[in-house]
């Protein structure tokens, strides 16, 4: 916009001044003109009188060598014949073409250094002056009348010099005058698309931090009228939208706090149950999930603090390490064989461990609702220079749409499914540039496999080919069994 706004002032002032100032050029071109040959038929007129008295030489040429014209040698007398010559003198002009040309009835002289040519010259002893064409210049030639009845011609030579004199400077004033208005306009309309502009971009700015999830950034309401209409719009839009998830929070936060009444039951008959391995394993999940619920509670207060905090991110491998031994002992009880591999090192990855807990929850949390008691699983996790996969695969039936299963609300197909377990994991893959993809496993049922980028912006195609090939070649060999 701003610099629309200055190329449309640049253009407008240059028609302008070019609109002005080329006509104003030429009249000034024209007026110097008219004073260059204003003077020269002033001139002339210094000798009328002299040619009214006289027609003697020797007092023709004292007064023309008394006149300006005469002295520079810029002037010039054509006496016709009735006039009395000077004794030897050549009654032809000298050093003009009109000299070789034609020679005027006995009796006439020239006086001074004429230019002009003789038919011209003839032309103007009609009594008419004229301007005509020399070399160097033009020759005004203005008829006198004398005492006899015949005219006399008065020649003034005005040279180019003197027809230009003065115009060059003006012109170059003009397009001076000309430059500072369009440098002046220019200027103005940058400040004015300046004014114009900061507004819109701050808006703009703003905008693309609302996105980013900056809940607190607003506009300052300055500028035209337009936009801080617009400004007046974005803070109370933002503001909306700062009411809404606080809504939701204290609605996630109240539907977490019902929980507790029926947690506190499942504890008490828990603590009843007695001892033995499966009153701890039941006691144990009651105190997990009564700790998810008070993190959940306390999550939906933060009001979107923990978004503006940087993630810190965990070890994948140890909370995967951590989380299969939680479900692992359910798969005993249940019968089923489980593989673990990959986990022997420290990777780390850009996520925080709540939610990389909840990711792999819901995961494995699928394979025990969703496949028959008896049914193998596996967890699988290689790791690149730029990206950490991780393979839940298992022997059940499988998904049937596994793109309707990554849509938040499809769920994984069953009775008791929410939809929410698998758009929990896509959701924290994506927070680190990778994704999540649904296909076959080799046992033969279901393989979800989670590519969670490391440095937080996803890693290449090349790279991630090859920690698929050493993924498969680690399965040929075969993995770790957990219990």
């Amino acid at each position: 916009m701003r610099w629309a706004l200055v190329k449309v002032s640049l253009a407008v002032t240059v028609m302008v001044v070019l609109a002005f100032a080329v006509p104003l050029g030429l009249v000034v071109k024209e007026l110097a003109r008219d004073r260059a040959f204003a003077d020269a038929e002033r001139q002339a007129a210094q000798i009328r009188p002299a040619l009214a008295i006289t027609t003697d030489r020797d007092q023709l040429e004292r007064a023309v060598a008394s006149s300006q014209a005469g002295g520079d040698g810029r002037m010039a007398v054509h006496v016709p014949g009735g006039g009395t010559p000077h004794p030897g003198t050549d009654t032809a002009p000298r050093d003009t073409p009109g000299a070789r040309e034609a020679r005027g009835p006995h009796g006439a002289y020239d006086i001074g250094r004429s230019r002009a040519l003789r038919r011209d010259v003839e032309t103007a002893r009609r009594g008419r002056s004229a301007v005509t064409s020399v070399p160097g210049g033009y020759a005004l030639l203005q008829p006198t009348a004398l005492s006899s009845g015949e005219f006399a011609v008065v020649e003034v030579y005005v040279p180019h010099r003197a027809v230009g004199n003065g115009v060059t400077t003006s012109w170059v004033i003009l397009a001076a005058v000309g430059l500072g208005l369009i440098v002046g306009s220019v200027a103005t309309a940058d400040r004015l698309g300046l004014r114009l502009v900061r507004p819109a971009e701050r808006l703009a700015k703003a905008a693309g931090a609302l996105g980013e999830g900056k809940l607190g950034v607003r506009v300052r309401e300055d500028g035209p009228a337009e936009l801080r209409s617009a400004a007046v719009a974005f803070n109370s839009m933002a503001d909306k939208i700062v009411q809404l998830l606080t809504n939701e929070r204290e609605l996630a936060a109240d539907l977490s706090h019902r929980l507790r009444t029926p947690l506190t039951v499942l504890r008490l008959n828990a603590a009843s149950l007695g001892d033995g391995p499966a009153a701890d394993q039941t006691r144990a999940a009651v105190a997990q999930l009564e700790r998810e619920v008070d993190q959940l509670i306390r999550a939906a207060r933060e009001q979107g603090e923990r978004a503006e905090r940087p993630t810190l991110g965990c070890d994948a491998c140890e909370v995967i390490r951590d989380r299969m031994d939680f479900w692992s002992a359910l798969a005993e009880d249940e019968g089923r064989t489980v593989r673990l591999a990959g986990v022997d090192t420290a990777v780390r990855v850009p996520v925080a461990r709540p939610e990389l807990v909840a990711a792999l929850d819901a995961m494995l949390g699928n394979v025990f609702r969703h496949t028959p008691e008896g049914t193998a699983f596996a967890v699988d996790v290689h790791h690149g220079e730029d990206a950490v996969l991780v393979l839940v695969s298992d022997a059940g039936p499988g998904i049937p749409d596994p793109d309707a299963a990554l849509r938040r609300g499809h769920g994984a197909g069953g009775p008791g499914s929410t939809g929410l377990g698998l758009d929990i994991v896509r959701r924290v893959a994506e927070s680190t540039g990778g994704d999540v993809r649904i296909g076959r496993s080799v046992l033969g049922g279901t393989e979800v496999r989670v590519r969670l980028a490391r440095d937080g912006s996803g890693p290449r195609r090349a790279p991630r080919r090859r920690v698929r090939r050493r993924l498969l070649a680690a399965r040929r060999r075969g993995g770790e069994t957990g219990a």
